[in-house]
């Protein structure tokens, strides 16, 4: 495409640049008016006028022309997202070039020098340069192993999403060290902490967890009332600023859970050995604790640094057996703590609280990583107890600062909340109407449906077909939960104060939280002007956070296509989970794992989409395939690669 040579010369638009997997890009585009900002149609840039930016990068951009929809071209790179990616190595002929992982990188990337490896394998590239003008350039970096290989494509997904896979060896020294000294710092910690390591005290996590951030204490007192200790690990006793340690939890800000295996935030000394609370090990803890009466109000709470001894660790599934039989380790300790937690899960709810519920699945899987069942995990309600009691500590943490800091406005104390804003009112019209394409009356008698309106909904479909695929809907409309200095509350919990406090072993955000908790109860508080790049790290953590999270939903992805790879030909129940013009989407019932019904395949007759009924009808026998139908299908391909299913309705 060729340009006016005054065309550049006009006022340019900064902006984060999102790019198709055709390689067209979009960058978001508002004009000044009498009357403020318009907002208009994203500027569309071809291919061709990249001039080398990527998905994600933020770019500045000429306008070249405003109609029929707004166009443009890229004038430069101002920041690239990200400079390594995982590729597959491909040869023609004698040159050998890699092709990311990313679809969204339009172009294969040449090599500066042939690496010592066979097409098909995986390796990570450094970007060096790429301007549009010639192919982008880059050197291998790393090589992961064959494509293909279970654990090759789950550490690919690792480094796709930036995060690192090995820790360095400065941060290993540091690691091991404390590992070393860790008996003499229990010794020494012992003589100034609370000691616990007499109260009844255990975990409650997944059967396969190796680090244990928080367990629970109980204790019946004489007056009828009730003691219950969060302990949550001291991680911050151990990684202090300026270590090595520091700037790589920095770094990582989050630890990232694929289907078989965790990528922990911290090193394996740390997270599984003397911060985890393991059993019959003592362990220094920073403790919330709590008395309640047998309505579950907190009467009193306190904040200390502790020592603690597990005495049981339980899986989910063990402590659930407890309470249904009333037997074994604990079994009295439980039922109260689950008499609790009933009543502060039914007060949440009546303050408009949003149980968007677990529609995870569990894969089971062979000696070489390759998936050989895969079912839903069953929500249990030891899982729930647990919940309250973290949602508890974390928003008395929270609470507690802000009483402090009503106290002394002067000091301008600042603190790191866990926010959620209220969803915005077209996307939760967009979802009233998708419900109600469904066959759900929601928000009918409201302009904007309430939490309490959001939350009943989610009560109505427990159990129904179609309840996953209207979580999904319900969560997709919600604002994304981020970590902030600025307190707005969170809407999801229904809470006015909230933060992260019960996980430091896997979150970054739990351990700033920890350092500014202690500093208020040392009466030393850490002021505005100390933590200056706090929100800084609230950005960076909210981003952690959002890539883990993606990496985890890939890795989900690659093993039920990797699954329902081995199934071509089979018949399956599924759920239409979304209309297209070129299709329906359908979701296979038992490894909820997601394809695509292509339009063309459908029938003998021309089949029309309308978006408004959420459904494509038949023009000669008015055959209608809706959102939310259960239908039979046939899987027809898998492609691994691309992460695609493809099917065809049952005859």
């Amino acid at each position: 495409m060729t340009h006016n040579k005054d065309s550049s010369e006009k006022k340019s638009i900064s902006g984060i640049i999102e790019i198709t997997r055709r390689g067209v890009g979009y960058v978001p585009f508002s004009a000044k008016t009498t009357k403020g900002s318009k907002s208009l149609e994203d500027i569309e840039i071809h291919t061709e006028d990249l001039a080398g930016a990527l998905n994600g990068d933020e770019v500045e951009v000429a306008v070249s022309n405003l109609f029929p929809r707004p166009k443009g071209f890229v004038i430069r790179v101002v920041a690239r997202v990200k400079e390594d990616f995982v590729c597959t190595l491909k040869k023609e002929g004698a040159v050998m070039f890699a092709l990311p992982d990313d679809k969204k990188f339009y172009k294969p990337i040449l090599l500066k020098k042939v690496p010592p490896y066979a097409e098909g394998e995986k390796v990570l590239v450094h970007l060096l340069s790429f301007d549009g003008k010639t192919d982008p350039l880059g050197s291998v970096t790393e090589h992961l192993g064959r494509a293909g290989e279970h654990r090759v494509e789950m550490n690919a997904i690792v480094l796709e999403k930036g995060f690192a896979t090995r820790f360095p060896e400065v941060v290993l020294k540091e690691a091991r060290e404390i590992e070393r000294t860790h008996k003499k710092t229990i010794q020494e910690e012992a003589r100034v902490r609370t000691d616990f390591r007499d109260t009844p005290t255990f975990t409650i996590d997944p059967a396969d967890a190796k680090d244990f951030d928080d367990a629970l204490s109980f204790v019946a007192l004489q007056d009828g009332t009730f003691e219950v200790g969060v302990h949550i690990a001291d991680v911050t006793h151990f990684v202090r600023p300026g270590m090595a340690l520091e700037e790589e939890v920095v770094k990582r800000g989050t630890s990232v859970y694929l289907v078989d295996s965790t990528i922990p935030m911290l090193p394996f000394e740390l997270s599984a050995g003397v911060c985890s609370l393991k059993p019959g090990e003592d362990r220094l803890a920073f403790s919330a604790i709590f008395r309640l009466n047998d309505q579950g109000k907190v009467l009193s709470r306190r904040f200390e640094k502790t020592i603690i001894r597990s005495h049981k660790r339980f899986s989910y599934e063990e402590a659930q057996s407890v309470l249904n039989s009333g037997k074994g380790h604990f079994a009295a300790e439980l039922c109260t703590l689950r008499h609790l937690a009933r009543i502060l899960r039914k007060g949440r709810e009546q303050k408009g609280a949003i149980d968007f519920g677990d529609n995870e699945v569990r894969f089971t899987l062979d000696e070489h990583g390759k998936p050989i069942s895969v079912v839903r995990k069953e929500r249990l309600e030891t899982m729930q107890l647990i919940e309250e009691f973290m949602l508890l500590a974390n928003r008395a943490v929270a609470e507690h600062i802000h009483e402090l800091a009503s106290k002394v406005p002067e000091k301008r104390m600042v603190f790191l909340y866990r926010i959620h804003d209220e969803p915005k009112e077209d996307r939760i019209e967009e979802l009233a109407t998708f419900v109600r394409a469904i066959g759900y009356e929601f928000g009918q008698h409201k302009k904007t449906p309430s939490a309490k309106d959001i939350a009943k909904l989610l009560k109505d479909i427990a159990g129904k077909p179609e309840e996953h695929l209207i979580r999904t809907a319900t969560l997709r409309s919600m604002a994304k939960a981020i970590y902030s200095t600025k307190n707005i509350g969170h809407f999801g919990l229904a809470f006015e104060h909230y933060t992260h406090f019960t996980s430091p072993i896997r979150r970054y955000p739990d351990m700033l939280a920890h350092r500014i908790l202690a500093s208020h109860l040392s009466g030393a508080p850490i002021e505005r002007q100390e933590f200056a790049d706090l929100e800084k790290k609230c950005v960076a953590a909210s981003l952690s956070e959002a890539k883990a999270v993606d990496a985890e939903r890939e890795s989900i992805r690659y093993k039920q296509v990797e699954y329902m790879g081995t199934k071509i030909g089979q018949m399956f129940d599924a759920v239409i989970s979304g209309v297209t013009d070129w299709g329906l989407y359908v979701e296979e019932k038992g490894s909820a794992a997601e394809g695509l019904v292509r339009i063309s395949t459908i029938g003998r007759e021309f089949y029309r989409h309308d978006p408004k009924k959420y459904a494509i009808v038949g023009e000669r026998t008015k055959t209608k395939y809706t959102l939310g139908d259960r239908v039979r299908v046939k899987l027809v391909a898998a492609d691994l690669s691309a992460r695609t299913l493809d099917f065809e309705l049952g005859r």
